[in-house]
Order: C-alpha cells, then sequence, then structure tokens
C-alpha cells in the first residue's frame, strides 16, 4: 500500500503526530509520502525523518501578542496558489490519502475521489467536548477546510464519541540529575521580551524558554534556547512543569510525563481555547489569562501532577489503513480504547 500523508505544518504538534505515525506505517508495510502546508520550509527544523517531503503554501494564522489577527490573516491568504496546489497535486498514485487537517491533500483526495482519512486533533471538535458548545458551526466548518471519508478525532478522553486516544512518541527515561527547580517554557505566539520580563517576576525560579533564537541567551533567570526536537523532550521530563499555549501535542506531551501544565490559549484560535477548556475540566492544567506574577506564583506553588496513561493508537491506525478502512470507525474506537 502506497499513502500521501499530508501535515498541517502551522503547529508543532501536527508534525509530531506524523513522527509518531511514520514507524508505525512503515512495520505495516506502507510506503508513504509527505506533503506539508502552513509554514514556509525555513522555519521548519528536524526534518529528515521525512525524507524527500514536498512543501506548500497552504493557510495559517497571522499572530501578534498572543492572539489571531483576522484581517492579517485574511490578506495574506492566497486562495488562488490553493486552488493551483489543489488541482496541481495528483492523488491518483495513492491507494489513500492521510491527512493530518492538511487542506492541499484533502481537497485534492476529495476532487480525485480517492479514500481519504482525517487523522487530526481537531476533529475530535466535531462533537461534543469541551468548549465546541458555543460554536455550533465548527463542526461543519471543520469538515470544510480539510474534508475526508473518514474522519479520526483525537483528544484527551473520548468524551463519548468516537474518538481516538492521543498519538505521543515515546518520551525519554527521566534522567538521573534530574532538574526539579526547572519549568519549562514555550511560548510562540508570545512577545518574547514580554514573557522574560514576566519570568523575572518570580526571580528564585529557574525558567528555559525555547525560542526562535540561533544560541543560547541568558536573561538573570530565564535561559532562552534554540527549538530543538532532540532537546526538548529530554527538557521536558526533566522539567518540574510547563508553561505553554494550548497547542494539544505538547499539552498532551506533558500530561503524559506527569507534568503541572500552566496554560495560555492562543486568543481567537478555537482549537486552543476547547483545549484548556479541557484541561481545566479534568483538573490538569490550570488557565493562564494574561502575564500576572501573581498568577505564576500561585501555580508555581502547585504539586506535581500525575502522570496520564493512554492506550498504544499507532500501530491500531496503521493496521486499520492498511486493512483498507474497513471495521466501522466506532468499533474501531471502541477497540482502541479497550472498550
Amino acid at each position: 500500500m502506497k499513502i500521501l500523508y499530508g501535515v498541517q505544518a502551522t503547529g508543532n504538534g501536527h508534525i509530531t503526530r506524523a513522527r509518531a505515525m511514520l514507524p508505525a506505517l512503515q512495520r505495516a508495510g506502507i510506503d508513504v509520502d509527505f506533503i506539508f502546508s502552513g509554514r514556509p520550509v525555513r522555519d521548519l527544523f528536524d526534518m529528515d525523518i521525512f525524507g524527500h517531503y514536498r512543501c506548500f503554501s497552504g493557510f495559517t494564522f497571522k499572530t501578534d501578542q498572543g492572539k489571531v489577527q483576522s484581517l492579517q490573516t485574511l490578506l495574506q491568504a492566497q486562495p488562488l496558489q490553493f486552488l493551483r496546489d489543489v488541482r496541481a497535486l495528483d492523488v491518483n498514485q495513492y491507494d489513500l490519502v492521510l491527512t493530518d487537517f492538511e487542506p492541499i491533500s484533502a481537497w485534492a483526495a476529495k476532487r480525485q475521489k480517492r479514500l481519504c482519512v482525517g487523522l487530526a486533533h481537531q476533529y475530535a471538535l466535531k462533537y461534543k467536548v469541551p468548549g465546541t458548545q458555543r460554536a455550533p458551526w465548527l463542526k461543519h466548518s471543520l469538515s470544510a477546510f480539510a474534508p475526508a471519508t473518514h474522519y479520526l478525532g483525537i483528544h484527551w478522553q473520548a468524551f463519548n464519541a468516537p474518538i481516538l486516544p492521543p498519538l505521543i512518541s515515546s518520551l525519554p527515561c527521566a534522567p538521573h540529575e534530574a532538574e526539579p527547580s526547572m519549568i519549562l517554557v514555550y511560548l510562540p505566539f508570545e512577545e518574547t521580551s514580554q514573557v522574560v520580563s514576566w519570568l523575572q517576576g518570580c526571580p528564585e525560579q529557574y525558567f528555559r524558554v525555547y525560542t526562535q533564537v540561533d544560541y543560547p541567551l541568558y536573561y538573570k533567570n530565564v535561559h532562552l534556547v534554540p527549538l530543538s526536537r532532540t532537546q526538548f523532550p529530554l527538557d521536558l521530563v526533566a522539567s518540574q512543569g510547563v508553561i505553554c499555549n494550548s497547542g494539544f501535542g505538547l499539552c498532551s506531551e506533558a500530561l503524559v510525563a506527569g507534568k503541572k501544565i500552566l496554560t495560555k490559549p492562543l486568543k481567537g484560535q478555537i482549537e486552543q481555547v476547547c483545549n484548556a477548556k479541557a484541561l481545566v475540566q479534568m483538573q490538569k492544567g490550570t488557565l493562564l489569562k494574561r502575564f500576572d506574577p501573581n498568577e505564576l506564583l500561585e501555580w508555581l506553588k502547585q504539586p506535581c501532577a500525575t502522570p496520564m496513561v493512554f492506550p498504544p493508537v499507532a500501530d491500531a491506525i496503521a493496521a486499520w489503513l492498511a486493512s483498507g478502512c474497513e471495521e466501522p470507525v466506532a468499533r474501531f474506537v471502541e477497540s482502541v480504547w479497550g472498550i
């Protein structure tokens, strides 16, 4: 079997999920080609695992100071280029298209009448999960953005819906000499200078901040380090807690690693708003509304979290795909959860 795997590259979580899926697909004897869209090629990092992948402009959000800028997002969109890319992408050579909320591969499959499976956290928002109650338009807009024949949504709980557990790569073992005083910070949608100033309000706490820098920088108790998919998981398991936006991927890794979470959803991004509400409802995270030093101090006093354990899912998905998606989605999901 040969498949085309389209990955939405606007967030690292989509790419991380593809990293987790690729070995399982290969073990199932599936040949995989990748395309990525939504991020400039120059901003992608640690991509060797995907081989000779292709990149397209796709669609992405424009953000400023932790908020989606709707007008700028619309102005930078390239709908004509998107249509050209959809028409130019030939998917007839593939047995199946797998899309992680990537619209070009999804629409190319729909246009050429090929079997398409949507595997993404966003598809879980088609159901009644925390945060979706006030967004009745969400279900249809998700399908319109990246349509599929079958939808496999993923979330931290099933929420009485056909939703799969998270796909997470194995985290490294905790080091013998952990850093219990270190807090890991990843806030890519916020102004770094504002984040540093806020963190310096707790001078006795050491923070390691992953951000867009070329080399490490030190600002008293705040250490800025370059993005690295190799080093980041090591720092995650060594940390005492995680401060992050509300992207699904990192929050999932933090839950599995048993780290307390302080999360600031990207304003105007409904997925992150829903994720933050789910974390609070599950009592697995604390919502950060603004950069208030008092909120940070109160969170730092919280005890460590208990790790969450999820059923393995990558190999099950790969086997289901290799079978031609014959088993109904609802029954397949129940088997993964062990219901």
